[in-house]
């Protein structure tokens, strides 16, 4: 047998063993791509030229590293892309929706924050991959990555197998819908690619463009981020636009309806990861038990949590507006005109909206669909 025989064979051996290690790891899929992503890089580009990713800078700032991987990490030949399933059991997501008093936070959130799990796996799957090649004289380098640089995670894991990208823009699975994380490893080793890309199942089905609250979707698989509650309630650093706010209800962190009434996610399975289940009632807490919360309650009960990132005052300023679409009690009113006399413009803009919308009997709109 040749040498390049020979190293092919070992190569193909590796790619089977990943699979197994990544399903041993706990991840319910791996797949391994190349890195030609140049048509994904287009599309990206148009959706920038058209100002779609409002204030995030950052998805602009690295350019051609985002679609050519070997700029990023030199040497990179394949992709290794994983899924985690995160969806918590019995979390009733149209309930909490259609319930004005409550707080609905977007499902990934309602545990841990995912970053540190998925990356310690994937860390201890490269290692694994490294240790075979070190035994077998192959020269191993690669990088691992959860949504945590310029890796277009989703055209990655399409191409890798692990689904469709959906005119929702989320990655879409057959036998699993859209409820988990994502992961990847960049690797130097020309491992053998899979060949079971899902086709793109969506067919003439338009529901996640209609059930979406603030019509974000500007057409099928084009999201203007800057009408989407995900982007308005995390992202968004400054004040919630007015149109926006009614839309919201109460949403206070995220937003999953195009995830909710998907009819793929009929297919999804509950996770059985201790550190995805929810955690101090984040999935079905009470709107005015968290806006009563001190900046130091929210510290200690978003510890862990990717609830985390926005701070307090953004935590505070969603909720205030949650409370504006909801009913107008006398403790709902005496909670806003509480804290309205000691918290920063940014919240006091958003209460004094609560209380005038409150005040004039106006109440929200609903804009959501029952599960399919």
């Amino acid at each position: 047998m040749s040498d390049t025989a020979a190293t092919e064979k070992l190569l193909s051996e590796l790619a089977a063993r990943i699979r197994t290690w990544a399903r041993e790891l706990g991840f319910q899929q791996a797949g391994i791509t190349d890195c030609e992503l140049e048509s994904h890089g287009e599309r990206l580009q148009q959706w920038l030229d058209a100002g779609y990713h409002g204030d995030m800078d950052w998805m602009a700032a690295h350019g051609a590293k985002r679609w050519r991987p070997d700029l990023l990490e030199p040497g990179t030949l394949r992709a290794i892309s994983v899924r985690l399933d995160y969806l918590p059991p019995d979390t009733q997501p149209v309930r909490i929706l259609k319930d004005p008093g409550k707080a609905y936070v977007s499902r990934y959130a309602t545990g841990r924050d995912y970053h540190k799990l998925i990356r310690k796996r994937l860390a201890r799957l490269a290692a694994q991959i490294e240790a075979f090649c070190a035994d077998h004289g192959l020269d191993a380098r690669g990088r691992a990555f959860t949504d945590s640089a310029p890796v277009m995670e989703r055209a990655l894991a399409e191409k890798a197998g692990l689904g469709w990208i959906g005119k929702n823009c989320m990655v879409l699975n057959s036998g699993a819908g859209s409820w988990f994380f994502l992961g990847e490893i960049y690797t130097n080793l020309a491992l053998p690619v899979d060949h079971s890309e899902q086709p793109n199942q969506c067919g003439e089905c338009t529901a996640c463009l209609k059930v979406c609250p603030t019509d974000a979707f500007v057409g099928p698989y084009q999201l203007d981020a800057r009408r989407c509650i995900s982007y308005l309630t995390i992202e968004n650093k400054g004040a919630i636009p007015e149109e926006f706010r009614e839309p919201m209800g109460n949403r206070v962190f995220g937003c999953d309806d195009c995830q909710i009434i998907c009819p793929w996610n009929k297919f999804a399975k509950p996770t059985a990861e201790a550190d995805f289940h929810p955690r101090h009632g984040l999935d079905d807490g009470e709107l005015l038990t968290l806006f009563g919360w001190t900046e130091q309650e929210f510290l200690d009960r978003t510890a862990g949590s990717a609830i985390r990132r926005i701070g307090y005052e953004r935590w505070q300023r969603n909720l205030a507006v949650a409370l504006g679409n909801g009913e107008a009690s006398p403790e709902v009113i005496a909670a806003l005109e509480q804290r309205l006399a000691s918290t920063t413009p940014l919240v006091a803009e958003h209460i004094q909206w609560a209380l005038a919308r409150l005040r004039s009997g106006r109440r929200r709109k609903r804009k959501i669909r029952r599960e399919p």
